[in-house]
């Protein structure tokens, strides 16, 4: 069989878009160098205005100017121009030099991973530099890649306006991460015992990977690390090459350079495909404003509170994006060029490794998004789709060997649970009790709504549905599958923390690029001026506000009230819908002009939500960002605790790092603390402070993540107040702290490898004199560090 006719590497839009800006006569008379002069000036002056805007940032919230300075350079010199020279000579297309410097750092951050994993296995972390250096070296003295520190295949001038407009993107995520995350996520102690509770999480698997290969669960010593753990590996390495803390690579700097580049790839994944600049440039609004609209007062919950862009609270999500935006414009290359070039699978076959290690929620998505690109393909072609099918065999092996060899075939708290998400989403919305059961006509009723937030949401991609040839177009079919994969299975799997929601999140940023690819291709079949988009965009924000607050539905309900309150806000977004419709009609409009002007107005629904739930909460919901993502994660399965505020012990954080210093990264501590401050009662297990902040291995801390814990959860239990698995060990443990002896000391010494104690002396039983049995090295505050006689090798994991 012959294979699939190739498409156009733009899309068919662009046949009729000029873009603004972009070329023109050069400037006559005595003014030409003058000119010329001030245009490349011009041209720096946005990514100035970035790195100045960081730079303010950053001093604000106190991170050092040397700090900064070390972690700058490392991340040009050690991982984006090495990795620019090698996309220069793998990836021979035209591109900007923003955008080659944006594919340059994402493969630079794929092999810096794939080189650390060895040099930290081999115990020489430092050698992750070989590969940097060796890049530098071939390119210096093999003759043939030296044109390539000049340049590589350089695409056309880029126009100021958008260099302009994706510095402001960036600058925007820079206010947003100030805002929502700096803002409430201090440095020093106690106000850093506060944190979003998954932050102490990653700062211990960063020391986790920093002093071992492989990695365990540094929280529960010897259990199996069964996680997205690459971004550790990268921020390990940046840790060890720069001598900068794990806290202020994970509280402050490592995120900003990855969403800088996964915006300028965006970019170039909304042009490949829209056509147009502006078709991108508005993908990547809707990507960073725009999110399902809920309509309440308050925060919403579970489906109705997804969000296309998620970064310090989750940097597995963000490393896991920043990846797959490149896998889809090389996909794009190599389902509709002509004939793509072996480099291109090679640099295809490197970025899929990589998401399989920082998020792999993305390969099965992909899977069936290329599924659908080979039927699809097969079907209108009538001939076998090779390029798909090969594709997709590289996909699956990632797939199996993230699942069964990088993960362990564990499941990691994922089941089957059909509408799990919405019974939560219901539950938070209204007074039900943990416990109580909804009723099937509440979990339709919300399922509709769900369903019915995403099509306005994204109703722009209605108008690909007169062009046939766009939606068979192999990025279509791709994305449109992924969307319709995911979204299966965040109905069809349940999961403690509704972690299938990353289902829906993963592919909305390119779901918003073929919105806008539909939304384009009706405006201007309609042929609508440029105000009537505005108004009828602006029409719809203020529809939402105007419904918010005349309507004024907060969530969640009072026990007063049924939950058909909920419906009634979108409901009269159904009235303003169709009354726009009607005025429309009555004016005469034609059909098509109609429906573009009300495509426009549901899409901008999505926008104000965004506003309102994360960037200007409101004060009727939580008084903080941080408290708003505990709510957004946790609450689904954590009761209230019985101790109303958490206490945060004075010393902790000197203990700990006096821990770090003087104690072997393969030394094993034992700590009398299972449980998060303030919720002891019922024991929230996800306590991870001892193993950040010593950067050490725990006998038993905090066993809320490890597989063998989420495992066992059953959909009505709270993963987190599961009692500890080993009875044994959990004994050996506490007893050293309630009643210390010779042979207790001995035991967990020999049996278990322990040879420090990390101790909350306020729970330790009264009258144990545990420093009669162990010598006292360091007391601080409510904190002491001791040590057990004897040599103290580690036993456990063996």
């Amino acid at each position: 069989m012959a294979e699939a006719p190739s498409f156009p590497r733009s899309a068919p839009l662009a046949a009729s878009v000029r873009e603004p800006g972009a070329g023109g006569p050069p400037p006559r008379g005595g003014h030409a160098a003058p000119r010329g002069l001030l245009r490349r000036v011009s041209v720096w002056l946005p990514a100035t205005a970035v790195v100045a805007c960081a730079g303010a940032v950053l001093g604000f919230y106190h991170v050092p100017v040397a700090d900064l300075a070390l972690f700058s350079l490392y991340v040009v010199l050690g991982v984006a121009l090495p990795g620019l020279l090698l996309v220069r000579v793998l990836y021979r297309r035209a591109h900007t030099l923003p955008e080659e410097i944006a594919l340059g750092l994402t493969l630079g951050y794929a092999l810096e991973v794939l080189t650390y994993i060895p040099a930290r296995a081999l115990g020489a972390p430092l050698f992750v530099l070989a590969w940097p250096v060796c890049t530098y070296v071939a390119f210096l003295a093999v003759p043939r890649l030296r044109r390539f520190w000049k340049g590589g295949v350089r695409a056309k001038r880029t126009p100021l306006w958008w260099s302009w407009c994706t510095a402001a993107s960036v600058i925007y995520l820079i206010g947003w991460s100030a805002v929502t995350f700096f803002r409430t996520e201090p440095l020093t102690w106690p106000a850093l015992g506060k944190s979003f509770v998954d932050m102490p999480f990653h700062l211990a698997l960063v020391g986790e990977l920093k002093n071992h290969m492989p990695p365990t669960m540094p929280a529960v010593a010897g259990e199996p690390l069964v996680y997205h753990w690459f971004v550790y590996a990268h921020l390990a390495a940046a840790s060890w090459v720069t001598g900068v803390e794990p806290l202020l690579l994970v509280f402050r700097l490592a995120m900003l350079p990855m969403l800088a580049a996964f915006v300028v790839l965006l970019g170039t994944v909304g042009r490949r495909i829209t056509g147009s600049r502006a078709g991108a440039l508005a993908g990547v609004a809707g990507t960073l404003l725009i999110t399902a609209p809920s309509l309440y007062v308050g925060q919403a919950a579970g489906v109705l509170n997804w969000k296309a862009l998620q970064s310090w609270a989750s940097p597995t999500q963000t490393f896991g994006a920043l990846f797959f935006a490149p896998t889809v414009l090389l996909l794009i290359d190599l389902l509709e060029g002509k004939r793509p070039s072996r480099r291109l699978w090679a640099l295809l076959a490197i970025l899929l490794v990589a998401v399989m290690g920082a998020k792999a929620t993305y390969l099965p998505l992909l899977t069936a998004g290329l599924v659908g690109v080979a039927l699809v393909q097969a079907a209108w072609h009538f001939c076998l789709p090779r390029r798909a099918l090969t594709a997709l065999g590289l996909t699956v092996a990632c797939l199996l060997f993230a699942q069964f060899v990088l993960f362990g075939g564990v499941r990691q708290g994922l089941l089957v649970d059909p509408l799990m998400i919405i019974r939560v989403t219901l539950r938070d919305m209204t007074s039900l009790d943990l416990d109580a059961a909804a009723s099937p006509v509440s979990v339709l009723g919300v399922t509709l709504l769900c369903v019915l937030s995403g099509a306005i949401t994204w109703s722009g991609v209605l108008g690909l549905l007169g062009r046939p040839r766009l939606l068979v177009r192999p990025v279509v079919t791709l994305v449109l599958g992924m969307a319709v994969a995911g979204l299966g299975m965040a109905l069809l799997f349940g999961h403690p923390h509704l972690s299938q929601i990353y289902f829906l999140q993963a592919p909305s940023p390119y779901v918003a690029m073929v919105a806008v690819c539909g939304l384009l291709h009706i405006v201007r079949r309609a042929r609508l001026s440029p105000r009537a988009v505005v108004f009828a965009a602006a029409a719809g924000m203020l529809a939402v506000y105007l419904i918010r607050a005349v309507l004024d539905v907060e969530v969640p309900l009072t026990a007063d009230q049924g939950d058909a309150v909920l419906f009634l806000p979108y409901l009269a977004l159904l009235g303003v819908v169709l009354l726009a419709v009607l005025v429309l009609r009555a004016t005469r409009r034609s059909r098509l002009c109609t429906f573009a002007l009300v495509i426009c107005l549901v899409t901008a629904a999505g926008t104000p939500a965004a506003w309102f739930t994360r960037v200007l909460p409101d004060p009727q919901s939580s008084s903080s960002t941080a408290a708003v993502q505990d709510s957004a994660t946790t609450k689904p399965s954590i009761p209230e605790p019985v101790i109303p505020k958490p206490v945060i012990p004075k010393g902790e954080f000197a203990a700990g790092r006096w821990l770090r210093a003087h104690s072997a990264p393969d030394d094993v501590i034992a700590t009398n603390v299972h449980c998060r401050w303030g919720y002891e009662s019922p024991c929230d297990s996800r306590e991870f402070w001892a193993t950040a902040l010593s950067e050490r291995r725990v006998l038993v801390e905090g066993w809320g993540y490890t597989a063998a814990n989420m495992d066992r959860w059953q959909p009505g239990q709270a993963v987190e107040n599961l009692p500890f698995w080993d009875r044994d060990r959990i004994e050996a443990n506490d007893l050293v702290f309630r009643a210390p002896s010779p042979a207790v000391i001995r035991h967990l010494r020999a049996g278990y490898g322990v040879r420090w104690l990390l101790v909350d002396e306020r729970e330790v039983t009264p009258g144990s004199n545990l420093g009669a049995f162990a010598r006292l090295r360091f007391d601080s505050g409510d904190y002491a560090v001791y040590e057990l006689p004897g040599s103290g090798g580690s036993a456990v994991g063996r």
